[in-house]
């Protein structure tokens, strides 16, 4: 039976750069899931005639959450729902259906790296059908149905039995329930060379991958221990837990510290390598060595070509704006174009979607390329393995000669959490006010060059993105970005960004932290962070 069920606007339903995040128990209140879904629904033109994916992480109420969003979509004539088995889809497996099946795009369950738990984080995001995050004009468009909505109208039926890969129907709509693994399995093997992969593992080679209680468990053992053959047991905390076990599935050296501490010992394993909550992240390790994000990007663009998907070259790279400009370097010895985007996956995908880039990244462990449209955590894990196995060299070794002939990016990221907002917005206005007078200014023995609030306007489609982060740039080459991120669920994340460049002649095996101590002290001084924040230290440094 179709029901339409009247309601009342909930306020703050606003999509940040990844989606609705909130409080799972903010996503619990009756009706506030189906408010947002009808305001997703109304910003694509409604859902009558279409087919969707849907899944997500499996965090708490991931279970439920599906439920009610194939009620929706079948009480408003979706067509066809694609789910993932027991409703269950990483990020980039679900972009990857998006584009294998040709759908109107598709829902995705996930606050990605932040904790899950009925105390915990929810989340949810449309991505477009190139399968990748809707862009801002429908984000906004989403957000204006948020405040305006009177009723959403659903089909109502028991629940659908998920756990059971088959086609059934609710009401006239088809639901095709798929195994969540195959489809991107078999992708990633027309991506890499499995046999040079496999023959590595046979001859010895150890590796560790800590999936941490979340989705890229039954991923990462199907791939790597089924396909690849790597030992049993390689994929550690394999199971997909509704609040991750109680660990926080961020892949950086303050969460995956299990890991950190078994790669950095003197018989850890040759590789390491951990993903995210919906798996589209990933850190990548050598034994003894991190590889920091931003080094990764320009690791993997300088060596795509040794993967099958990528022999032909690539086409270009993006990065963030605030995600070091070691990738820059490299395309620019091997005369490729690079972009610098806001933060935000979705601003890559025009430039991927126009063929003018195949490799993109982010200093938030994201790194990604043209065969999805999300970034993909166990795809950049495979594209190390593939460089590995060609090259036969460690980590170590392939990071050294990287350095020596690009030079070395020293990089690092401060986090200051669950900051009062009010805080975080004074000083961050506070230096934007002043941004005009300080070129030429000297701090910490470093000259001011420019200053400003980074604006990107999209060579594609001529869209413009203002006040993307504030950045500090030096006579030196070196760089200070300031953003408050948009992905937490309360307060305010302050993200300070340090970026200074040696060349390959210079000092290249320093501690980043002792390498930017005079950046760190600029920073702080430039921003009054203590006397705006009351903080005289990060709460995460990766």
């Amino acid at each position: 039976m179709i029901r339409t069920i009247p309601v009342t606007p909930f306020d703050g339903q606003k999509p940040g750069t990844s989606g609705l995040r909130k409080k799972t128990r903010v996503f619990m209140q009756p009706h506030y899931l189906e408010c947002f879904v009808q305001a997703i629904f109304a910003s694509i033109g409604g859902v009558a005639g279409k087919t969707l994916v849907i899944g997500g992480d499996g965090r708490f109420y991931n279970d439920r959450a599906v439920q009610i969003i194939l009620a929706m979509a079948a009480g408003q004539g979706a067509a066809r729902a694609i789910v993932g088995q027991g409703g269950l889809l990483s990020t980039p497996a679900a972009s990857h259906l998006i584009r294998l099946n040709k759908t109107d795009g598709g829902i995705i369950l996930s606050a990605s790296h932040n904790p899950g738990g009925e105390d915990e984080d929810f989340g949810i995001k449309f991505n477009m059908s190139n399968g990748g995050p809707a862009p801002e004009s429908v984000t906004e468009a989403m957000y204006a149905a948020t405040r305006s909505l009177s009723e959403y109208t659903l089909f109502e039926a028991p629940d659908l039995d998920l756990g059971r890969i088959s086609t059934v129907t609710l009401g006239d709509m088809q639901v095709d329930i798929v195994d969540p693994v195959a489809d991107y399995a078999d992708l990633m093997e027309t991506l890499f060379d499995f046999p040079a992969i496999r023959a590595r593992f046979a001859a010895g080679f150890t590796m560790r991958f800590d999936a941490m209680c979340a989705i890229t468990g039954p991923y990462a053992v199907e791939v790597l221990e089924n396909r690849l053959g790597a030992a049993k047991g390689t994929v550690t905390h394999a199971t997909p837990l509704p609040d991750f076990g109680g660990m926080h599935p961020d892949p950086n050296p303050t969460w995956a510290h299990e890991l950190m501490a078994e790669m950095m010992g003197k018989d850890g394993p040759d590789f390491g390598a951990a993903s995210d909550g919906d798996g589209d992240r990933n850190m990548v390790l050598g034994r003894g060595a991190y590889v920091s994000p931003s080094d990764s990007l320009a690791v993997l663009a300088a060596n795509a070509h040794l993967a099958p998907g990528y022999a032909g070259g690539i086409a270009g790279i993006a990065r963030s704006m605030p995600t070091s400009g070691a990738a820059d370097r490299v395309a620019e010895a091997m005369g490729l174009p690079c972009f610098e985007t806001p933060t935000g996956w979705k601003f890559f995908g025009n430039l991927l979607d126009a063929g003018r880039v195949t490799l993109c990244g982010e200093e938030s462990f994201g790194t990604g390329s043209d065969h999805v449209r999300e970034k993909d955590g166990l795809w950049a894990v495979l594209l190390w393995l593939n460089i590995l196995a060609v090259r036969g060299q460690s980590v170590a070794e392939i990071l050294a000669e990287h350095w020596a002939r690009f030079g070395r990016n020293y990089y690092s990221r401060h986090d200051f959490e669950a900051i009062e907002a009010d805080k975080a917005d004074a000083m961050i206005a506070a230096l934007r006010a002043r941004l005009s007078g300080l070129a030429g200014q000297k701090v910490q023995g470093m000259t001011i060059r420019t200053a400003d609030d980074f604006a990107y306007t999209d060579p594609v489609d001529g869209s413009v993105s203002k006040q993307q982060g504030i950045r500090i740039l030096f006579e030196d080459g070196s760089r200070v970005v300031y953003r408050l991120s948009g992905t937490g669920t309360e307060g305010a994340t302050l993200r300070v960004y340090l970026d200074r460049y040696t060349p390959g002649t210079g000092d290249l095996q320093l501690d980043p932290q002792v390498a930017l101590a005079p950046l760190i002290k600029a920073a702080h001084g430039l921003a009054g962070i203590a006397e705006y924040t009351g903080r005289s230290s990060p709460d995460v440094i990766t």
